[in-house]
């Protein structure tokens, strides 16, 4: 009873105060910034025999650095460059891109992946991040093959 009196006390000013600051603590704790963003860019199209060339931009919105895995898979094997993995340093201001030329002779859905792993000797200083509710990332395509 004795603080609900204190209550009423209060000058306007310092609810509205109290207010304000309760309203900018509720705000500063959402974290609206993406881990990971992908563009990855393929043809729709291709004729058999002919070389495709597959292409995969990363980037973050985090102000951590993380090491990144990127690599593509497929529902067909697919042979050559196509199975190449990158590992880099992957940092706010400085988005990575990634390419396979490949060969194939029938329609493919290709996926392209990005796992945020622990590995040190990537990153300066081994300074990474891991986030810890998710860290694969993945996009999928379809390759039609005339």
């Amino acid at each position: 009873m004795r603080s609900l009196q204190l209550l009423f006390r209060a000058s306007p000013a310092s609810l509205l105060l109290v207010l304000c600051l309760h309203l900018g603590a509720n705000k500063a704790q959402e974290n609206t910034r993406r881990i990971i963003i992908q563009n990855f860019e393929i043809p729709t199209t291709a004729n058999r025999d002919e070389e495709v060339t597959a292409m995969l931009q990363v980037q973050t919105e985090l102000k951590e650095c993380m090491v990144a895995k990127a690599y593509l898979i497929s529902d067909v094997p697919v042979e050559g460059a196509f199975n190449y993995k990158y590992t880099r340093c992957l940092c706010e201001n400085y988005p990575n891109t990634y390419y396979w030329d490949f060969h194939t002779n029938r329609t493919v859905q290709i996926a392209a992946v990005v796992d945020i792993i622990r590995e040190l000797g990537i990153c300066p200083n081994d300074a990474a991040v891991t986030p810890i509710n998710k860290n694969r990332f993945y996009t999928i395509k379809t390759l039609v093959v005339a």
